[in-house]
């Protein structure tokens, strides 16, 4: 059972090595995620926030909610204070626009986006509340 395993996990491996080689799946497109307007460098690394950032949320989440602890470092508000995309009036557009920071990715990845059901999706306490279009 286990040999037989093993022996899967080869020719998926293989056949996944030769898509790559030969460029297959070399063009799929990702997500243009926008540039951080401010500050010198995210609260972590980037590859780490793409992994992880939603866990970071929930957390912060049971931190405040749960336990009254209320910290900056992995805010929602910090956040939106670097990653802000502002549209032609030069104001931040809110998670209805297609170039919304949390949507790029979310779009692609097709998961909504539901912080906004009840949180402001742009910075500096505006009331501009709503769900995806």
């Amino acid at each position: 059972m286990k040999a037989k395993r093993n022996t899967q996990r080869f020719w998926l491996a293989a056949f996944i090595f030769v898509l790559f080689s030969f460029g297959v799946m070399a063009d799929v497109p990702v997500p243009d995620i926008p540039e951080a307007v401010k500050g010198e460098q995210c609260v972590e690394e980037t590859g780490f926030m793409r992994r992880n950032h939603m866990e970071l949320l929930l957390h912060q989440r049971d931190d405040t909610l749960r336990k009254g602890i209320r910290t900056q470092k992995h805010s929602l508000k910090n956040c939106f204070t670097c990653h802000v995309v502002k549209g032609a009036d030069n104001q931040p557009v809110t998670v209805k626009d297609s170039r919304h920071f949390c949507r790029e990715c979310h779009d692609y990845a097709a998961v909504q986006v539901d912080c906004f059901q009840c949180h402001t999706s742009v910075p500096g306490g505006a009331k501009t509340t709503g769900t995806r279009p």
